[in-house]
């Protein structure tokens, strides 16, 4: 059994920064880049920004360690009048990294956790199905990965109505993610009920061996029935299928995404601390 440590828990978060700057970088290549994308690395750290989306997951530091506490100073000078959030994990964050931070006005805001699962390449031909990349069922549910063909429109809907934003963002939700459907590494999915309706997406993004389960997200009335954790399976296939030999994933602590995912066999890497200004 593989045990965390310092280096694999490093593997995670590189793999977590990985797929975040590709996907930032996707969209800053759209068009006039119109969500003002800016990306800037410091030493092992990635700064990210993006003006047009406020939330603190396209505005934040990841990758600082405590060798490089000196560089915060230089990170808040590049965000100018823009307050990031920062993201440390416990093998790379220390004293100096926490006090200079703390120092700058910024405050431990909360927690969040990283899982990851060794994965066994022999059973890779056990799903013909998720070898090819086509469409399962499970149980009431029936998974397809989504194709360049497809459009994102329903897949945009049912990340709004799965998360809390309005419908009236579904456009902007698709225009993000269009960017990154055919794009290398990247496989988006979308489950239906039994009568066809659209119950739940997910997204997953694999590079250098590493399978990242990006994003999942279930309609409030399909909730509790199983279909969390089909998604999660149907992931770790495709990676198994794809060659990978490590997934990671990412969920707030003791959620019932991160009870789901520990029913898949992931296992926790760490808990992260989130670092937020001060009102």
């Amino acid at each position: 059994m593989q045990v965390i440590d310092a280096k694999l828990a490093e593997r995670v978060e590189q793999s977590e920064m990985r797929y975040m700057v590709d996907r930032m970088r996707a969209m800053q290549e759209r068009p006039g880049n119109p969500m003002g994308v800016e990306i800037a690395r410091f030493g092992n750290a990635v700064a990210l920004y993006a003006r047009e989306m406020p939330w603190p997951q396209f505005n934040t530091v990841k990758g600082l360690s405590e060798a490089e506490a000196e560089r915060v100073d230089e990170v808040i000078a590049w965000y100018g009048d823009r307050a990031p959030q920062w993201e440390i994990i416990p093998s790379r964050g220390g004293q100096a990294l926490q006090q200079r931070l703390a120092q700058r006005g910024y405050y431990q805001s909360g927690f969040h956790s990283s899982w990851f699962m060794p994965l066994v390449l022999e059973s890779r031909q056990s799903d013909p199905a998720a070898e090819t990349g086509r469409e399962t069922s499970s149980g009431e549910w029936r998974l397809a990965e989504l194709s360049l063909a497809d459009g994102l429109e329903q897949y945009a809907r049912v990340h709004c109505l799965a998360t809390g934003l309005p419908l009236s963002g579904a456009e902007a939700v698709a225009a993000n993610n269009e960017v990154l459907l055919g794009r290398a590494g990247w496989s988006f999915y979308l489950a239906e009920a039994e009568d066809g309706e659209p119950a739940g997406a997910a997204v997953m993004h694999c590079a250098d061996g590493v399978a990242s389960l990006t994003f999942a997200a279930v309609l409030p009335q399909y909730r509790g029935r199983g279909l969390h954790q089909a998604l999660i399976l149907r992931r770790l296939e495709q990676a198994r299928a794809s060659g990978c030999t490590l997934a990671v994933s990412q969920a707030a602590y003791a959620s019932a995404s991160a009870r789901n995912m520990e029913r898949c066999g992931l296992r926790l890497a760490y808990t992260r601390a989130t670092w937020s200004a001060l009102p």
